[in-house]
């Protein structure tokens, strides 16, 4: 009797791949947003200033979830563990420059990082580089292609370039994306 084999077959993954600083030979970046990919200061702070103080917060939700698989994986997570997921829009000058998403685990949001739970529309980026224990791990890029299911509509219909790093407050990680959007001009 004949043995008959099933391939397996990966979900379908509709994250971005993300890639290293050393790796980012791949991609052909937009030439205005090497800057702002690659900076390590306060995405908030260079925001505020190139809006000449014209900058807001809105928050499209903060809600506990699964995080995605690389998000799990990049914060050291069981895959099935939830954490407090906030997604935001940065404007500057009224027009939303960047989609920002933060995964914050359980871990972290104890003893004085409470107050992460309560940002409402306070930037988190003022609040990590005003702290003198934050530590930041080394930023990633990634391309995001038309009509990915991880921005939401209706910014996801065009090719956008974001970045994301680990941070530790007190030596507790939170993972912070950052995709700039179309409307953002540097």
């Amino acid at each position: 009797m004949a043995h008959q084999y099933r391939a397996i077959v990966p979900p379908v993954s509709n994250e971005p791949t993300w890639r290293s600083l050393r790796r980012c030979s791949f991609f052909k970046l937009p030439q205005g947003l090497n800057s702002w990919l690659f900076d390590q200061s306060s995405l908030t702070q260079r925001l505020i200033e190139a809006s000449n103080n014209q900058f807001s917060v809105k928050v499209l939700s903060q809600t506990w979830q699964l995080p995605n698989t690389s998000e799990s994986i990049r914060l050291n997570l069981p895959l099935r563990q939830r954490a407090l997921i906030r997604e935001v829009i940065l404007y500057g000058a009224g027009e939303p420059w960047v989609y920002a998403r933060s995964v914050l685990p359980v871990r972290t949001l104890t003893g004085k990082l409470r107050v992460l739970k309560s940002l409402d529309n306070r930037p988190l980026g003022a609040l990590l580089f005003g702290q003198p224990s934050m530590k930041r791990s080394a930023i990633e890029i990634a391309k995001f292609k038309p009509d990915n299911k991880v921005i939401p509509d209706p910014f996801n219909q065009h090719i956008l370039w974001g970045r994301r790093s680990v941070f530790f407050l007190h030596a507790k990680p939170l993972l912070v994306s950052e995709i700039f959007l179309p409307q953002f001009k540097t």
